[in-house]
């Protein structure tokens, strides 16, 4: 797959609008926005990551997977 980089102003109403319809389009656009200051150099989670590791913890403390429920 090829890729390229592009840089979208999202203050206009036409940047608003082309964000918009790439966020349409997941499986064959991804977008990344920049990481704040304070959070540069800390370790970040994504949703995904996020989400398992809530349901390991929900799953030690109530002992089933909660993943099944």
């Amino acid at each position: 797959m090829q890729t390229i980089t592009v840089q979208i102003n999202i203050e206009s109403p036409t940047g608003r609008r082309l964000l918009k319809e790439v966020q349409r389009h997941p499986k064959v656009a991804k977008i990344e926005y920049p990481v704040a200051e304070e959070l540069a150099g800390e370790k970040t989670y994504t949703i995904e990551e996020s989400f398992s590791e809530c349901c390991e913890i929900l799953s030690d403390h109530y002992k089933c997977d909660v993943r099944k429920l």
